[in-house]
């Protein structure tokens, strides 16, 4: 639409009675259709080019929930984000295809349930080979194990995203936390509550919140207690578990996990989304 009105007002703007208006509109159109058309030109020639046999023999191998996932989309949305996300070693880490698809199957993962929500075409993923300082120093005695910004890239450590995919069932995988903030920053800042929420649902989610961050620092929660830093911590946190410990979630923590059903619109439970 945008390239009609804009091709017809330039060629009425023109000489819209002789052939040069009605050139110069078609060139305008063609030029601003051109440019509406790159970004899902680009993204279904990305879906169109079969995964390569690196990340392929890696969702087999070591994905964990490559059996429970819809394939065909699965496998689409991964493609998107390999194309579209820029990786970058640090310290020495090399880039591989098998470490770029940890990372994207974290972030296919939590929207394999919402079709209707995509990640953004451009973020840069930078792969510490060990935990990072606040300073960003890569090293075996630093805090961080991975760190997401809202302006700026996230940071992995290559460590803990190999050890997270490892261990499926201990709810801790630093993918899936920090693919969750990003969640969360699409508000452009991190407080718990991410877009993906229904607006009549906020007010409920922020006061469960709340009570999930008490039960945390009394004790009585099965979410690690770094989640009652604040309640973007929790959501990441219960994310990980919502995914990896399901089962556990749902016998001790009804009212989280249903509220997290709803938002990813998934069971992993069953499976049905």
């Amino acid at each position: 639409m945008l390239a009609v009105l804009t091709g017809a007002g330039a060629g009425i703007a023109t000489e819209p009675s002789t052939s040069v208006g009605w050139v110069f509109g078609t060139a305008t159109f063609i030029l601003v259709a051109g440019w509406g058309a790159r970004y899902p030109l680009r993204r279904f020639l990305a879906v169109r080019k079969p995964l390569s046999p690196a990340v392929a023999e890696w969702l087999s191998a070591d994905f964990p929930f490559y059996r429970y996932v819809e394939r065909e989309r699965f496998e689409s949305d991964m493609k998107i984000i390999l194309s579209e996300w820029m990786f970058e070693g640090v310290a020495g880490v090399k880039v591989t295809d098998d470490l770029r698809a940890a990372v994207a199957a974290g972030a296919a993962l939590l929207l394999h349930g919402r079709p209707d929500r995509e990640w953004p075409s451009r973020y840069t993923i930078l792969l510490y080979p060990h935990r990072f300082d606040d300073e960003y120093t890569a090293g075996e005695e630093g805090e961080f194990e991975g760190m997401a910004h809202s302006q700026g890239p996230v940071i992995l450590s290559v460590e803990s995203v190999r050890q997270g995919w490892e261990n499926p069932g201990d709810g801790h995988n630093v993918v899936l936390h920090e693919m969750a903030h990003l969640l969360d920053y699409e508000s452009n800042f991190a407080n718990g509550a991410p877009s993906l929420i229904a607006s009549g649902s906020a007010a409920a989610w922020r006061e469960l919140v709340r009570k999930e961050i008490r039960r945390v620092r009394i004790g009585r929660s099965m979410l690690r207690r770094y989640a009652a830093r604040n309640p973007a911590e929790l959501f990441a946190v219960a994310v990980e578990n919502f995914f990896e410990r399901p089962e556990l979630m749902a016998r001790r923590h009804p009212e989280l996990f249903a509220a997290l059903r709803n938002i990813f619109r998934i069971d992993p439970l069953t499976w049905d989304s």
